[in-house]
């Protein structure tokens, strides 16, 4: 592959695969429901905790054939563990405080700006048009789709207080931008020859170590009924360990910020599980909401026509494998500018 460019297909796998892990994040909120019990640090350490110590479990074997490469960059390995040990904590604290879905509305729907920031104040990469139109759907979904949760929740009799309410949002605005650093860290490691499971690997399993002592002090209610250990299980194996195995594979083809605003999916998901199994309510406003995130990646997602014209020149025997000085195919934010990875 060429260094500036990246095939269609390519992208879309790659796209493929963060939706895919969106979907399964997009149950942890309705799974945490059926262990009421449990506290949010204790749901945050189990899940990514255990589930990064299985990617890194998993992963050894790259790591260890990538040790120097890892560690020529152990300053991004150890921002991205950070990153990693302080996500799920904010992340299920700000769900717990403002709701599973204007939690996770915030979290997710912050994540593509500040990741775009990170790139473009790291990286200097350009913003693009496509990336632009794509994340003003999503985040103005978000956005909605947060407005109708809340309205929801202050016209019935359990409404949340004011001052909780705001920390769960500030919370969720720390998960947001976690979750793009680490994002930012696993692709700047493939970007410079890491393979994604040995990057993912290196970055969740450090992370998961510093969320053990928490999982020692705050854990004990996931070991005191069957449902309580299934729930907690379900999060570590489905949605963190397989989920950012797949999110993994696709950094591999499409930059951070394309991967984070993809990701918007997961709060639509969350809304609607919490319609169908937990028994809320979605106002119309939400579901304008929902219909505008999935505006947002069908922008992103669907490959530009001028990528469809190369590969038609590409084709064409008369202009011989390449064409006659062909273009790399645009793909907006989803050209990832990555070389040298597996």
């Amino acid at each position: 592959m060429p260094p500036g460019g990246r095939a269609t297909g390519s992208v879309g796998v790659g796209s493929l695969c963060v939706l895919v892990a969106s979907v399964l994040w997009g149950t942890t909120g309705t799974a945490a429901t059926f262990a009421p019990a449990v506290g949010p640090l204790a749901i945050g350490a189990v899940a990514m905790g255990l589930g990064g110590l299985l990617q890194a479990l998993t992963a050894a074997p790259r790591i260890a054939r990538e040790a120097p490469g890892l560690r020529t960059q152990r300053g991004v390995v150890l921002l991205g563990a950070v990153a990693v040990g302080a996500y799920p904590l904010a992340f299920y604290s700000a769900m717990h405080l403002a709701g599973v879905a204007a939690g996770t509305v915030v979290s997710i729907g912050s994540a593509p700006l500040a990741s775009a920031v990170i790139e473009r104040a790291v990286d200097k990469r350009r913003l693009t048009r496509r990336w632009l139109t794509g994340a003003a759907l999503g985040l103005s979904g978000t956005v909605l789709l947060c407005m109708a949760e809340a309205a929801q929740a202050h016209s019935g009799t359990g409404a949340r207080s004011v001052g909780a309410t705001v920390l769960g949002v500030g919370l969720g605005l720390v998960a947001g931008f976690t979750y793009a650093l680490y994002a930012w860290a696993a692709y700047r490691l493939i970007s410079r020859g890491v393979t994604s499971g040995a990057a993912m690997g290196a970055v969740f399993g450090l992370g998961g170590l510093l969320l053990l002592p928490v999982l020692l002090v705050t854990g004990a209610p996931l070991l005191t009924s069957w449902s309580n250990a299934a729930v907690g299980a379900y999060m570590a194996l489905v949605p963190m360990f397989l989920g950012y195995v797949l999110f993994g594979w696709g950094l591999a083809h499409v930059p951070a910020s394309t991967a984070t605003t993809l990701s918007l999916l997961e709060p639509a998901v969350a809304a609607v599980l919490a319609v169908l199994v937990v028994g809320e309510r979605l106002p119309l406003l939400g579901w304008v909401g929902i219909a505008l995130v999935v505006g947002c990646l069908a922008v992103l997602t669907t490959p530009p026509r001028r990528a469809h014209r190369l590969r038609a020149a590409t084709m064409d025997p008369s202009t011989g494998p390449e064409g006659p000085s062909a273009p790399e195919p645009d793909d907006g934010p989803c050209r990832a500018r990555v070389t040298g990875h597996g």
